[in-house]
């Protein structure tokens, strides 16, 4: 896989950069300025250091034994005991791109210059990331409130040399990665296993893979939309935009544009233009006010997480123009929860509304297609369990879609007394990804299948277009086979943003 190139430091990491981070194995460079801040950031806190002046987490404890003073000899046992204590997580491992993302946002808050850290601490997280040494992550046991401490921790133990990685998918100790790597385990000075552990970065990386997921489901939806109106002879009129400007919405506005572009001059729609149905269903119908009120989130999303993702979130935090370190609450991730229940929001919407559209399709009384969407009806059964199963995925969403940030519970002896719960809030978007991405997957294959019973009559040609793509790997469904290798492949063609790219002329989501 090639590499992708990033320079950290020199502006704030965009959506785009922070997606092909998801998505590739990353070579980093930090840009000179922000090393020359980091340097100065170090230089204050070794100065407090000498000085004996106290500042949480540098000479002293953490959380409620912050009032214990700890010795200058002892300040780098204080930083290792940290991480390996605070390493405590369970559950199964992060994906190994989440943890590589994870890595690239510790490294653009570390760059802030605001952490005290040395420059060696940042060449050490990007000597993993060069040779594609991926720490294991358990995916359970942050609260998402002083930092993401357990997800972090296991992230920094691997750093200093304890636990396993994973080196090009083999799990292996960290000890014969650094040796094959040809590196050494990273040596903790004063405060930079806190800063190391403190921060969102975790919570932030797997928001933003659900932020991704949702957009290329976003985008599959409004093409699977589109298609499944026509192949139900539904009308454009809905979409005309005198009514959408009459309310206003942005996100409203620029999906009724996009159906728009994308049934225009359908042969489909023009032989049936003066037909007497009067109004279609809403899943239909109301598909600019729905998915625009869901692109409307997803944008506030993505600017959240985008400002998130280049914070400095550790604490304490050191202002080197002033030799001060002040301890705050930057690393509570309120932003993040808030953003990733507005994203569950936006999943769950996305995939019920395909949900509805799938269920007329295959009901001969509603679409006036065959039932079942395959001939020859009883002999076969047709698309009557794959609408079952979007039904059952659709259902576990609005389950999974109960917000995590209205959750706390209070840690560490009462002093962490309010937690955002943004981890949990941002893991189970990757669940609720895949299960609208399946959703989805279903709802293009039924539409395709829908628009086929109108052949020789084409659709409009951007629609063609994604029909003569999915159609290439998948002919249609003339009788009963293996089901699930179809929607399968149909799903892969959403992840891989395939929808995505094709929509853009019609649709950028982020304007990136």
């Amino acid at each position: 896989m090639k590499k992708f190139a990033l320079e950290i430091g020199a502006a704030p990491l965009r959506l785009s950069a922070m997606r092909l981070a998801l998505e590739n194995p990353v070579s980093i460079t930090i840009a000179p300025p922000a090393l020359a801040a980091v340097e100065e950031s170090a230089a204050s806190l070794s100065r407090l250091v000498r000085e004996g002046r106290t500042a949480y987490g540098v000479n002293t404890g953490f959380g409620i034994l912050a009032q214990t003073r700890i010795e200058p000899d002892q300040l780098r046992q204080l930083q290792r005991n940290l991480v390996l204590s605070h390493a405590a997580g369970v559950g199964p491992l992060l994906p190994d791109a989440i943890v590589r993302l994870i890595m690239v946002l510790k490294l653009a808050g570390l760059a802030r210059g605001a952490s005290g850290v040395r420059p060696l601490v940042m060449q050490a997280i990007t000597a993993f990331l060069d040779h594609e040494i991926y720490p294991c992550i358990p995916a359970q046991g942050s609260v998402g409130a002083s930092g993401d401490l357990a997800p972090l921790a296991h992230m920094s133990a691997a750093l200093i040399g304890v636990g396993d990685v994973r080196v090009k998918g083999e799990t292996v100790p960290v000890g014969k990665a650094l040796q094959q790597a040809g590196l050494k385990p990273l040596e903790l000075g004063a405060k930079e296993g806190l800063a190391l552990l403190n921060g969102t970065q975790a919570s932030t990386a797997m928001a933003l893979a659900g932020l991704f997921a949702a957009e290329d489901a976003f985008a599959a939806a409004l093409a699977s939309g589109a298609l499944s109106t026509d192949a139900l002879q539904g009308s454009t009129a809905p979409f005309d935009e005198r009514l959408h400007l009459l309310r206003g919405h942005d996100g409203q506005i620029a999906v009724a544009a996009a159906l728009r572009a994308l049934l225009k001059d359908s042969m489909i729609r023009q032989s049936h233009i003066d037909c007497d149905r009067v109004q279609d269903p809403y899943s239909l119908r109301c598909q600019p006010q729905v998915m625009g009120a869901v692109l409307d989130l997803l944008r506030f999303s993505g600017r959240t997480l985008e400002t998130e993702a280049n914070g400095a979130t550790d604490n304490p935090l050191v202002f080197a123009g002033q030799d001060e370190v002040i301890s705050g609450g930057n690393f509570h991730a309120e932003p993040v929860a808030f953003a990733a229940d507005q994203i569950a929001l936006a999943l769950a919407e996305t995939g019920s509304l395909a949900e509805r559209r799938i269920a007329i399709l295959v009901d001969p009384k509603m679409s006036g297609l065959p039932a079942f969407l395959v001939r020859e009806k009883g002999l076969n059964s047709g698309f009557m369990i794959a609408q079952v199963t979007a039904a059952a995925l659709v259902s576990e969403n609005k389950m999974l879609a109960h917000p995590a940030s209205v959750d706390t519970i209070p840690t560490s002896a009462g002093q962490e007394d309010h937690v955002s719960m943004a981890a949990h809030g941002a893991r189970r978007l990757l669940q609720m990804g895949e299960n609208t991405t399946n959703a989805i997957a279903i709802e293009l294959l039924a539409a395709a299948q829908g628009i086929d019973f109108h052949r020789p009559l084409r659709s409009s040609a951007l629609l063609e277009d994604l029909l003569a793509h999915l159609r290439g790997e998948i002919p249609a469904y003339d009788h009963d086979r293996f089901f699930a290798p179809d929607i399968a492949r149909a799903a892969a063609h959403i992840r891989d943003g395939y929808y995505r790219r094709a929509l853009t002329p019609v649709l950028d989501m982020f304007g990136e």
